[in-house]
């Protein structure tokens, strides 16, 4: 890419979107557009076409998607699955037929087995039974990797899969169930703290290992992959990326570290009778660091900026 290069962030205003407009802005790429869900309908084939003919972006982030945590998966699953297949196959087509330089497609790091051995790295694909909670997403996002892959190897095309751990930061959502586990703990201890509320009631023992990036490293690897993917022609149309930390803390270690962050000042309850979940979950990204990419923003600091800015744009007061 270079600086004039016309750059489309599909999902612009979500939470990877807006972390990669900030990142691009931030980086001199002046070209930079966006369509809002009123203005464009991904799901719509007709439309998105309409936009690529007019709009011809030589690159694309495809970071639109349908998303959610365990109870949304759950509840959802038909949404899930043919909203996120309709947004992907509509916008890696289009990028192909109006003549798009390069695309990264972003997934999800529960494309990987239940069981996977941890770290999970990135040959463990398709390589066991997906959690069912949340397998139809998981379906999706397969199929939006094996697409790109397919689309290289008899197109020639430059398409490229990136895989995230638990992302949290600006623009987060806080909805109190249909949000991941950080940005609902930390509303959780927020609420606590303005209603003056004894305790927090935490699932299950606190044990579970869970891996956390922020979003704007998250962009940032994207942008770098942007500039520096090149296997387009290896392992049947190139291999996804994983995009990580690479550094696991206990949901103990969470809920005690966004506790301190937020200011509560009450007592962590943790429920036994209740599930802990997966025991261990965390990426393998050394992939990722041999060419060079490492992220910039540790955990504590990157909780105290998702919430300043849940503070400042989250309908909340101090």
């Amino acid at each position: 890419m270079n600086k004039n290069s016309k750059i489309y962030v599909a999902g612009h205003k979500g939470l990877v979107g807006s972390a990669l407009v900030r990142v691009l802005n931030r980086q001199g790429f002046s070209n930079v557009i966006g369509r809002t869900r009123k203005e464009l309908d991904l799901t719509n084939q007709s439309e998105v076409n309409q936009f690529f003919e007019a709009e011809r972006p030589e690159y694309v982030f495809l970071a639109a998607a349908k998303v959610g945590g365990i109870h949304a998966n759950d509840t959802y699953p038909a949404e899930f699955i043919f909203s996120n297949l309709q947004i992907q196959n509509n916008i890696i087509d289009a990028t192909y037929r109006y003549e798009g330089k390069k695309l990264c497609f972003l997934g999800s790091s529960c494309i990987y087995p239940k069981f996977a051995k941890q770290p999970m790295d990135e040959g463990q694909l398709l390589d066991g039974k997906l959690e069912p909670t949340n397998e139809p997403y998981a379906v999706a996002k397969i199929a939006g990797i094996v697409m790109c892959q397919s689309y290289n190897r008899q197109y020639g095309t430059e398409f490229f899969s990136v895989m995230p751990t638990n992302l949290y930061g600006p623009g987060d959502n806080y909805h109190p169930q249909n949000s991941h586990v950080l940005p609902a703990l930390l509303r959780r201890f927020h609420e606590a703290k303005v209603n003056n509320l004894s305790e927090v009631v935490i699932w299950g023992t606190g044990n579970p290992l869970r891996e956390f990036l922020f979003s704007d490293d998250m962009a940032r690897a994207c942008v770098f992959l942007m500039q520096n993917y090149n296997e387009f022609r290896e392992t049947r149309g190139g291999e996804h990326v994983n995009v990580g930390s690479g550094i696991e803390v206990s949901i103990r270690e969470l809920a005690e570290t966004l506790k301190d962050v937020v200011g509560y000042q009450g007592k962590l309850t943790f429920d036994l009778t209740k599930p802990d979940g997966t025991p261990r979950k965390l990426l393998d990204v050394s992939k990722l660091h041999r060419m060079g990419w490492k992220h910039e923003v540790e955990l504590r600091e990157g909780i105290k900026l998702a919430y300043d800015d849940f503070l400042l744009n989250g309908g909340v007061e101090r």
